[in-house]
């Protein structure tokens, strides 16, 4: 199939499927642990035809890359958008639970991304990079406020919220109780040690 070219511009009507496809893809993925997502299923919740979805994604890895991306940008640009509204520690404490929506929508996808990420097609260090930088734009709203630690490292926090969830997301199916309140209280926590004077 060939690629589309990139100097014509997309009909609304196909940037409104593709849109729709990755929309609601996003939410297939996220509800789906074990990654079993049956693509017809998408497309009919998207309303479109399974030719539709194949027209703008060819394989299922490419339909997990565009949920992948639009996660990422959802969650990295969420950053100033809530410290508009939000005191930097509150703006803080909300962008963790976006994070952690992302963390979520990635375990359905997680072979998926496995590949796509050895073969280079996602870069590991750009996602980093990019989440580091959203949680050091809250940091540094919260020092000039005087309301978070002028010392906090970003990228130390980032490596604390990867502990959180790797920490509180079963990695098998499990007999152990799970306390489904202790992603919060842990979120809580870092936030709590966030604090200028803490």
């Amino acid at each position: 199939m060939p690629s589309p070219d990139p100097a014509r511009p997309v009909r609304s009507d196909a940037r409104r499927n593709r849109d729709k496809l990755v929309e609601v893809a996003r939410a297939a993925f996220a509800a789906a642990d074990d990654g079993t997502v049956a693509l017809e299923a998408v497309a009919r919740e998207a309303g479109v035809g399974i030719g539709t979805l194949y027209r703008h994604f060819p394989t299922r890895e490419a339909l997990v890359e565009a949920v992948y991306a639009a996660e990422l940008d959802d969650v990295t640009a969420s950053a100033p958008v809530l410290l508009e509204t939000l005191a930097p520690e509150e703006a803080l404490r909300a962008w963790m639970d976006r994070y952690a929506a992302f963390v979520a929508t990635k375990r359905g996808m997680a072979d998926v991304l496995r590949a796509s990420v050895a073969s280079g097609r996602i870069a590991t260090p750009a996602t980093r990079q990019r989440i580091v930088a959203a949680i050091g734009t809250i940091l540094d709203a919260g020092a000039k406020a005087g309301t978070l630690r002028a010392d906090a490292d970003p990228e130390d926090v980032t490596l604390l919220l990867l502990g959180v969830f790797l920490s509180t997301v079963p990695s098998v199916p499990s007999s152990e109780e799970r306390d489904p309140e202790r992603p919060r209280r842990m979120l809580d926590l870092i936030v709590d040690a966030l604090r200028a004077g803490g």
